[in-house]
């Protein structure tokens, strides 16, 4: 579908595959949680979308950089969460960034980025995940647990919508998503 759409009006035919699914995943999720009353949907999934769909054949978008990538990022946020002693304070960007919040969330990233580089195994969109659950805007096991099954339902749509719409692009095919 991808190369099919792209053949034929070029940027904005892989701009309607990307953002057609993106729109499918991503309402799949936020009806789950609605369902659920839990937040299947949260701002680290919009980018992992956008890598699935925007650049399928990119290492960062495989799955197991996915699950692994965001995995990581869920222990080291809620690692930093607990040794900065954040659970009894408010969420950081509800007005009430502290030192401790600062520290958190810078090392988060920095600790989420060391591991996934060493691994090989990288995906951007988990500096997001580290920094929701480090500051503390999803806390606790419920939210946490909820995050990482939304984490899973999304790897497994976007990697199956994929595989079942994405042929591998022809030269051709790359030039014109390059124009």
């Amino acid at each position: 579908m991808l190369v099919w759409l792209t053949e034929r009006v070029g940027p904005l035919g892989a701009g309607l595959y990307a953002g057609v699914l993106c729109l499918v995943v991503l309402t799949v999720a936020g009806i789950v949680g609605l369902g659920l009353h839990e937040p299947w949907l949260f701002p680290s999934l919009g980018p992992t979308a956008m890598m699935f769909f925007e650049t399928p054949q990119a290492k960062a978008a495989r799955p197991l950089d996915t699950l692994v990538g965001h995995g990581v990022a869920l222990v080291v946020g809620i690692a930093m969460f607990f040794a900065f002693g954040l659970e009894g304070l408010p969420f950081a960007p509800g007005g009430s960034l502290t030192l401790g919040h600062v520290l958190a969330g810078a090392l988060s990233v920095a600790v989420t980025t060391l591991i996934l580089s060493c691994v090989k195994l990288p995906h951007p969109p988990a500096g997001a995940t580290t920094l929701i659950v480090s500051l503390g805007i999803l806390r606790g096991f419920t939210a946490w647990g909820t995050m990482a099954a939304a984490i899973v339902l999304l790897t497994v749509m976007g990697w199956g919508l994929n595989i079942l719409l994405h042929e591998h692009p022809s030269p051709r095919t790359e030039a014109a998503m390059k124009r």
